[in-house]
């Protein structure tokens, strides 16, 4: 049985709703229209399956890319090849560095414009080099509900959306990923680093170290669904409302560790976390 025959196999197993299984169908058609693909794969939830449908849709004729930069969590680069190895994608790291483009560094509320249009003409070139026909990336159909800029970039560049195209949202990826047995399918979104840096406020490195590390410690503490935003010596930690009151369990060793990472003041946002904080400030 092939690789797609065998993921067929899986999907009319799971018992999923027809309207699923149809935009199953429907996004495996449209993959298999296209003569090949560079998919733009950060190894999240979203890019990784994307990844792994191209990948039978168009056997031997898909190249996932991942965009290394200062921006990524830690780790990313490394999730996002294992998981290429383990499905057999071909798959290519491309470091980049945002921070030289200060229309990036500068984070302007467009920053993710900016950067993505950085991000996708490097793909495209890259792309021309290596004979694909066209480039890829993730965007679901849930995405257009909130702030994101690099939609724009998406559009100028004739980057193709399969997964928004199609109608898939984020909870059903993550429901066919599950019964394709694909390990990100319960993944935490982790959008860059820089998401956690108020608009206006010069990024550096030194600061998306920062963040980073604190974020780990998070991680270890078992809060895998966390974010902390950076304000100058202030961390304003957001993790699940319902997880508020365990964070504070081991809030001594929480503000120590902080701390010695060079913040001065910590402090727990009571909203809890929810995606694009930081744009509640701007005007739409």
């Amino acid at each position: 049985m092939s690789t797609l025959e065998t993921a067929r196999a899986k999907i009319a197993a799971a018992g999923l709703p027809a309207e699923l299984e149809a935009k199953w169908q429907a996004l495996l058609d449209g993959l298999s229209a296209l003569p090949s693909a560079l998919v733009a794969y950060s190894g999240g939830v979203d890019s990784g399956f994307l990844a792994y449908a191209a990948s039978l849709a168009l056997p031997g004729r898909v190249l996932a890319v991942t965009a290394i930069s200062p921006f990524d969590p830690p780790g990313a680069d490394l999730a996002a090849a294992g998981f290429a190895a383990r499905h057999n994608i071909a798959h290519l790291s491309l470091p980049i560095n945002p921070l030289g483009n200060p229309a990036v560094a500068g984070n302007p509320p467009d920053r993710c414009y900016h950067c993505k249009l950085a991000i996708l003409t490097a793909l495209w070139n890259l792309a021309r080099a290596r004979g694909c026909a066209v480039v890829i990336e993730g965007q679901n159909a849930d995405d257009a509900g909130d702030y994101r800029p690099g939609r724009r970039a998406v559009a100028e560049t004739g980057t193709l959306s399969p997964l928004a195209a199609t109608g898939l949202t984020k909870p059903e990826i993550r429901r066919l990923a599950r019964a394709l047995g694909l390990s990100i399918w319960d993944r935490p979104s982790s959008p860059c680093l820089a998401t956690r840096i108020p608009y206006g406020t010069t990024i550096t490195r030194p600061m998306l170290e920062q963040i980073a590390r604190a974020e780990t410690y998070l991680h270890t503490r078992g809060f895998p669904i966390v974010r902390v935003r950076w304000h100058g010596d202030t961390a304003r930690i957001e993790v699940p409302p319902d997880r508020l009151a365990e964070l504070l369990e081991g809030r001594e060793q929480l503000v120590a560790v902080f701390k010695q990472l060079g913040f001065h003041y910590v402090t727990l946002d009571l909203q809890g976390y929810r995606t694009g904080s930081m744009n509640e400030g701007l005007s739409q």
